[in-house]
């Protein structure tokens, strides 16, 4: 197996440049770890390795030749023989004409937050044999322009809420590991059905920035979103506005409440976050607005900061109040979000860092696609929901239904 000098050696003198070039070397390099596993299973098979005596009436017996389809293409295959026609392989089957799933089994090991490390340990564990970390990410690194693709795809026409949020990863930029933010934007179909529409790397918060990120969407098929559910991001309001003017947006209340008490004692929290709690459960907008305008003569010599952030973004807060239970239940926080970001928690623990972008991409690809599986029927109560947004977006919808 080539090392990594020796893989810069290769590329070099076969002068890999485009994609074709590049399927031979993966081609040949497929093959060699197939008859190594071949040769590794007629050793257990006969009980003593090559080159070595044995008192055995079945013996080697030189090597045949098969083709097999694979993700690359064709791959050329030289399988051992035993003189008692016994040795049955199990890495490719006598009758097997396709190995795609070895592919896969990487890829889908690599999905689920395993290390290259790990993938080539569990490997050796079954067969015996090292892969190169460095031809695991060759493998692995075939997944990128798949999710490019994805990350373009045609989308829906119209969406009944779509959520916003970011998460924090480290990646290695200039020499030194810096925190990066990918943001996650998930969509609710008039089916009741999520997806993720798409990821997006913050190079800054601003409205020209989400601007950017709201066209796209547009480009890819978008014409309207009844309700956006984000966190209080810099410009983000602004840039809903101008894409998507008749747009509603509600502010997430439980970031909004994370914020409030970021700079309150531990022993006040409890209080305070009771008080709050009157605010964003009141039955209806005013009812909250005097809640807490009760909050603010309470505590505003303590915290000032809690009652003017509510009162400034009270328009966004309180968008929820005038839907039912079920709707409210669905905008008022980011949790769709938060229980996608849990999942993708899950595959990067085991990454200090990541070193480049296409690296976060390629796993947040495969990551999203398991737990997208999760998502194949509609979100709790939704015909409850839609039956209620049909009424308050009628003339909106009326070309979606």
């Amino acid at each position: 197996m080539f090392n990594k000098e020796e893989l810069k050696k290769l590329l070099k003198e076969k002068n890999i440049n485009g994609q074709s070039s590049l399927n031979e070397i993966l081609r040949d390099l497929t093959r060699e770890v197939i008859e190594v596993l071949y040769d590794e299973e007629l050793t257990n098979h006969l009980g003593y390795d090559k080159n070595k005596k044995s008192s055995s009436t079945n013996q080697r017996n030189g090597r045949g030749n098969k083709t097999v389809h694979s993700k690359l293409g064709s791959i050329e295959l030289t399988p051992p023989r035993d003189r008692l026609g016994t040795f049955d392989p199990q890495v490719i089957k006598k009758r097997q004409r396709d190995i795609t799933g070895i592919e896969d089994k990487v890829i889908s090991m690599y999905s689920r937050g395993m290390s290259t490390r790990d993938i080539s340990d569990h490997i050796d564990e079954i067969y015996g044999y090292k892969l190169s970390a460095e031809s695991i990410s060759t493998i692995t690194d075939k997944v990128i322009e798949r999710a490019k693709e994805w990350q373009s795809r045609p989308l829906d026409s119209v969406y009944s809420i779509v959520f916003m949020d970011g998460m924090v990863l480290k990646m290695r930029q200039d020499g030194t590991v810096q925190k990066v933010t990918v943001y996650v934007i998930i969509g609710i179909n008039l089916e009741g059905i999520k997806s993720c529409l798409g990821l997006y790397f913050a190079k800054n918060e601003s409205a020209k920035y989400w601007l950017t990120a709201m066209n796209e969407l547009k480009n890819r098929g978008v014409e309207d979103i009844l309700i956006f559910s984000v966190d209080n991001l810099t410009g983000i309001s602004n840039a809903i506005t101008a894409a998507f003017p008749k747009s509603e947006i509600q502010k997430c209340v439980v970031h909004q409440i994370r914020n409030s008490l970021k700079f309150v004692p531990w022993k006040e929290r409890k209080i305070v976050a009771n008080d709050l709690k009157k605010i964003y459960t009141a039955s209806s907008a005013d009812s909250g607005w005097d809640k807490l305008e009760s909050f603010s003569e309470k505590w505003d010599r303590k915290y000032p900061h809690i009652s003017k952030s509510w009162k400034s973004n009270w328009e966004e807060l309180s968008t929820f109040f005038k839907y039912s239970d079920d709707i409210r239940r669905v905008i008022y926080t980011t949790n769709p979000i938060e229980s996608f970001n849990r999942g993708i928690r899950k595959v990067t623990k085991t990454r200090s860092s990541f070193h480049h972008e296409d690296a976060v991409l390629k796993l947040l690809f495969l990551a999203t696609e398991n737990i997208e599986k999760k998502w194949s029927m509609p979100i709790r109560n939704w015909g409850t929901i839609y039956s209620q947004l049909t009424i308050f977006f009628e003339e909106r919808l009326a070309k979606y239904i």
